[in-house]
């Protein structure tokens, strides 16, 4: 069977060798360029079906890569992949028409979703054995699990996947809500048609407008030709809103008109044009909260929620640690071509009792981790290398008017920062999107301390 082939451009050899494993892993074949020249003298005969390009490299950089693909076959979907403080080169990029970005550090999940958003991996030859395992693993196949919560979900999805009402699935960060909302589109009778992934809270609230309805040439500065938004690439297929609780309210407005009209109106452009999507949404906040302070509207939430699914996280699904760990154990070895570890009765025991706050994927980084760390073929639990992330114990020889101040005497401004941030988490019991605006920042910046403080305790 041959498989889809992708051109991967990075000047960094340990990125593109990263990166080829893990697009390998998912069923592409990967060919990769060391510069940007080599990728545009590589392109026109390569018969790639996706480009994805950083952008710093030396004397061609990957916007000029994204131009030159484009000049040559406009169609062939680009990833750009930029840094963090380049947010106006990504901003150029998705105007000469990259198909999506990511920002710089992202897991490779982020990765393998954002190319399968794009184009799907090769499908097997008819006549071809399907693969003879039924469960495989998150961002790409079916679910793993035992637990009657979720198997009760997912008869639930099952009953509903052949209509065309929108599913509103929430849940805790991890929890898989894409993999749930990906296996809604396998089942229903759209299933060989367009599934197309935005990311809600990743792309700039400027941006998202044309990301989702596309825009004429000439709309604005930069729009050179016309480009489809994921309503229209989603077109007769299933559109996931990831994130939904994340956009901007104004676009909210917008984005029920065009489910409740079936139409979309590009930016610039002089009619309506006709769609037909099946609506998926997920988030990990509150969205009723969200009504209640005024940042989500109503009216869309009663419009998506039509069929309500809510994703127990790991600590909740007695029996799914054991059976996830095993399935990750396989994977990874496999993976890394070494043999299956065993986990010892220890660490299985460590495993167990661990609240598991990244839910199904804190669990997958924590065994990729041991199947590499571990020796003799026997993982314990210090090759697990975990730990709870928990919030500092209050000082008790001071009293309430000396606290404060003494909490910053002798603190290095990153311990400061540290402490403020579980401060204001546990004053509101947890919710990250309350402590986001508490603090003025985003989201994502909470997530990305919370787990950059996880890696310390865990090194």
């Amino acid at each position: 069977m041959e498989r889809t082939k992708i051109l991967l451009v990075d000047d960094e050899p340990a990125m593109r060798s990263v990166l080829a494993d893990s697009l390998s892993g998912c069923g592409y074949e990967i060919e990769t360029a060391e510069s940007g020249t080599e990728a545009l003298r590589k392109f026109p005969a390569g018969g790639y079906a996706a480009v994805i390009t950083d952008v710093r490299m030396p004397k061609t950089t990957g916007l000029e890569v994204l131009k030159g693909v484009k000049k040559i076959s406009p169609q062939t979907p680009v990833i750009v992949i930029t840094a963090f403080g380049t947010v106006n080169t990504a901003v150029e990029a998705m105007k000469e028409g990259a198909a999506d970005f990511l920002m710089k550090p992202f897991a490779l999940e982020q990765m393998e979703m954002a190319v399968r958003s794009v184009v799907p991996p090769s499908l097997p030859e008819r006549g071809e054995a399907p693969p003879a395992e039924k469960l495989t693993e998150p961002g790409g196949g079916r679910i793993v699990t035992r637990d009657k919560k979720v198997l009760a979900i997912l008869a639930m999805l099952e009953r509903v996947a052949q209509s065309k009402s929108s599913i509103l699935i929430q849940g805790e960060s991890g929890t898989g809500k894409e993999l749930f909302a990906r296996h809604v589109h396998r089942l229903s009778n759209r299933s060989s048609l367009p599934f197309v992934a935005v990311n809600c809270a990743a792309i700039p609230h400027h941006l998202l407008e044309s990301e989702m309805f596309g825009y004429e040439k000439g709309a604005f500065t930069g729009a050179s030709q016309r480009k489809l938004g994921k309503f229209e690439l989603a077109d007769s297929g299933t559109l996931l809103l990831d994130e939904i609780g994340e956009m901007d309210i104004q676009l909210q407005a917008k984005l029920l008109r065009v489910i409740q009209e079936g139409e979309v109106d590009r930016v610039g452009g002089h009619e309506p044009v006709p769609v037909d999507v099946r609506i998926i949404a997920t988030t990990n906040a509150d969205l009723l909260q969200g009504i209640e302070e005024k940042r989500f509207r109503s009216d869309l939430y009663y419009r998506l929620n039509v069929v309500p699914i809510r994703v127990p996280p790991l600590r909740e699904r007695n029996g799914d640690v054991d059976l996830l760990s095993e399935f990750f154990l396989t994977k990874f070895s496999r993976q890394n071509r070494c043999p299956k570890p065993r986990l010892s009765a220890d660490a299985l025991a460590l495993l167990r009792a661990h609240t598991w706050p990244g839910n199904v994927r804190e669990l997958e980084n924590v065994i990729e981790r041991a199947v590499l760390l571990c020796v003799g073929g026997s993982i314990t639990p210090a090759d697990l290398c975990l730990e709870e992330v928990t919030p500092p114990e209050p000082r008790q020889d001071q009293s309430s008017e000396d606290q404060e101040p003494a909490a910053g005497q002798g603190m290095t401004l990153r311990a400061m920062e540290k402490n403020l941030i579980f401060e204001t988490l546990q004053s509101v019991n947890g919710n990250k999107t309350r402590a986001s605006q508490m603090l003025g920042v985003s989201v994502r910046t909470i997530r990305n301390k919370l787990n950059e403080y996880q890696m310390e305790n865990l090194w």
